[in-house]
């Protein structure tokens, strides 16, 4: 599969009714590869996914791409955690909400492909906020519209049974904490909460999505 940049990509769409993904096919979704790949030209192309493509968004993407490179090398989940994550005997489908600009997906997706990766039973897929709004407003985080966000779908009863994100749960706590002390995030903030994202190294999303899972 070839893949293009963004004025040229096809568009992602989703059906809905309830919480019943009406629409499973995965060749309007991409896996893990083929957003890496994607990624890689839109750097090459100096450009961006979304509907923003300014220089501020395009040099995120830059750096996001650097991040995803070095976790797709570096992350590392314990023989205890992996045989946890094996045991799982469900028939999911991960649907996550994601863009090459964002920050916190540039830490969170490349864990959630390496859990992904040891079990059979889990298909993770990538799809763009901006391109699927109906499906982004069905899973707001406090009314906005925070990636990533993963939608868990049993793919026997095409059910949504469960979501996770934008950010692991001591993350999650970090920021709401500041915003509750300070009202907005500010950019030493967000500075440190690289560095903890650095430090965790991905275990955070581990114990989650182990959580998630149920195993």
């Amino acid at each position: 599969m070839t893949l293009v940049i963004k004025q040229e990509r096809t568009r992602y769409y989703f059906c809905f009714i309830k919480y019943t993904i009406m629409n499973p096919n995965i060749d309007t979704k991409l896996s893990y590869n083929q957003y890496r790949e994607l990624v890689s030209e839109l750097v090459e192309n100096k450009s961006t996914t979304g509907n923003d493509t300014s220089e501020a968004l395009v040099n995120y993407t830059m750096l996001n791409d650097r991040r995803m490179k070095r976790w797709d090398k570096t992350v590392k989940i314990s023989e205890e955690d992996q045989a946890r994550i094996k045991s799982f005997k469900g028939n999911v489908t991960w649907v996550v909400l994601t863009e090459s600009w964002c920050g916190d997906a540039a830490h969170v997706v490349p864990v959630l492909n390496k859990i992904a990766e040891l079990n059979d039973g889990i298909e993770l897929q990538l799809v763009f906020r901006d391109e699927n709004e109906e499906l982004m407003n069905q899973y707001l985080t406090n009314g906005a519209k925070s990636i990533p966000k993963l939608i868990m779908t049993d793919n026997v009863t095409q059910k949504v049974v469960d979501t996770y994100g934008p950010r692991p749960s001591e993350a999650t706590k970090l920021v709401n904490d500041f915003k509750a002390k300070h009202g907005t995030l500010s950019a030493e903030f967000k500075e440190d909460l690289q560095r903890w994202y650095n430090q965790d190294k991905g275990k955070t999303v581990i114990k989650d999505v182990l959580q998630l899972l149920r195993v």
